[in-house]
This record gives structure tokens, C-alpha cells and sequence, in this order.
């Protein structure tokens, strides 16, 4: 009962925290960016892992990699649940590729707008072709990027198929890829199904019996030595179909 109540008034806490927070980065967007872009990207960081807080999730991120990472990097990650659009963020500096329907957002799409996040439509070749030179700008920046390379939420087992993108990305400007691996301990809970909404999946992670989530990182993945990106594709979706045997089954 004690823990209950303990862990009700530290969730009471942190959504005050958070819309005070939300209320600042909102009104801060409407600035030009000329103004907010050398710091607004670091806030929003900040706000990714007051987001992670206040649904209660308890977020790991294990280090398996041996190597040191990289200092710049292309980050993938499979996609079972839609907390990874605040998860990743809190835990990496990187600027991640989101659906387009994320821009609309209440409130949210103008954050993200203004920390710099690129948007797809992923069913319009225009638009994934102007998303790929955005990626492309942003690396050449010296940035790094996060792309879900299922092409979306495609639920907790690994898709049948990794989209080209992200590793011809790595090919083209020789960054290499970072892989993390996500595993929600109560995967039916976390996973995203429709007719969910966006507010469905928020009380599911509140009030999850195990709020458990495991971000497993490993070493960097660079492209010299694979011949074409099918080839490297082919290879990184490999390891993923082997960690999820590790972690899913």
C-alpha cells in the first residue's frame, strides 16, 4: 500500500514537472530558429527523459558494446512500441526520422519540429526522397540520426525486412551504424496495435504490472567490407533476428 501511494505521488510529481516543462519548449518554439537551434535540440533531451519519468517507465540502457562509440553514428533500433520516440531520445544526442502524422501532434509535433526532427511519409516516394537528403544534410552537419529501419512500428518481433536507407546512408558518407536492440519485459503491454490510440499506449504504460525496459546497445557497424547495401542490410538485420532469439524467446 505504502509503495502504491509513494509511487502515485512521484507520477503526480513528475506530470507537473513535465507540463511545466512542455509549457516552456512550446513557447520557446514559436522563436525562430536562429535563436533556439544551438541549445533547443538539448532541451529536448531533457524533456524526452521527463517524458520517460512521468509514465513511470524504468528505462536500462546496457552497454554490450566493447568498443567505445563512435563519434558520429547512424542509431537504429526496432520499433514494437511507441515509448521509443521519447525512450531513444533520452539516452542518445541524436535526431530521429519520425512519421509525418508527428508534426500534427498536439503541442508535441511543434516540439519535435523545432528539436530538429525530420518527418516521412512513407508511402510517398517525393517524400522519402526529401527525408533521405535531410538525413543526409544533418550527418554532414557532423550530427548524428536515428532511423527505425522496419519502417515503422511493425510490433515485438523482428520484421521480415530492413528498409534500405540507413545503411545506405552509412555507405555513402562512411558513418557507421549503431545498433540498439529494445525489449519491453511486458511486451504485450508496450507493443503498438492498432486501434490504439497514442493516450491508450500512455495509461498502458502507467499502470503496467512490470515497467521494465531494456535498451541493449552494441558495437558500432561500419560499411567498408560490405559490398552494396542489400548485402549490408542483409547482415545487420541478421544480428537483429539473433538478439531477438536472445531476448524475446
Amino acid at each position: 500500500m505504502l509503495s502504491f501511494i509513494l509511487r502515485t505521488l512521484w507520477l503526480i510529481w513528475s506530470w507537473l514537472e513535465l507540463a511545466a516543462f512542455t509549457v516552456f519548449l512550446y513557447l520557446l518554439a514559436w522563436l525562430p530558429q536562429a535563436l533556439i537551434r544551438n541549445f533547443y535540440h538539448h532541451l529536448f533531451h531533457i524533456w524526452c527523459a521527463s517524458f520517460v519519468r512521468a509514465l513511470g517507465v524504468d528505462l536500462h540502457l546496457h552497454e554490450k558494446n566493447v568498443r567505445p562509440l563512435p563519434e558520429q553514428y547512424i542509431l537504429i533500433a526496432n520499433h514494437p512500441s511507441a515509448f521509443e520516440d521519447v525512450g531513444i531520445p533520452s539516452l542518445f544526442n541524436a535526431y530521429p526520422l519520425a512519421k509525418a502524422g508527428v508534426r500534427d501532434w498536439f503541442i508535441v509535433g511543434k516540439i519535435n519540429q523545432a528539436a530538429g526532427t525530420m518527418f516521412v511519409k512513407r508511402d510517398n516516394k517525393d517524400s522519402r526522397n526529401a527525408a533521405y537528403e535531410s538525413l543526409l544534410q544533418t550527418l554532414k552537419n557532423g550530427k548524428n540520426v536515428v532511423i527505425f529501419p522496419e519502417g515503422g512500428c511493425k510490433g515485438r518481433r523482428i520484421h521480415s525486412r530492413f528498409e534500405y536507407g540507413a545503411f545506405d546512408l552509412s555507405l555513402t558518407t562512411g558513418i557507421p551504424i549503431l545498433p540498439v536492440f529494445l525489449h519491453y519485459e511486458a511486451q504485450e503491454t508496450f507493443e503498438w496495435r492498432a486501434p490504439h490510440t497514442l493516450l491508450h499506449k500512455m495509461w498502458h504504460f502507467m499502470t503496467s504490472q512490470n515497467d521494465q525496459a531494456n535498451y541493449y546497445l552494441y558495437d558500432a557497424i561500419y560499411p567498408a567490407g560490405f559490398e552494396d547495401k542489400q548485402v549490408y542490410t542483409e547482415h545487420v538485420h541478421n544480428l537483429y533476428v539473433q538478439w531477438q532469439s536472445r531476448y524475446l524467446e
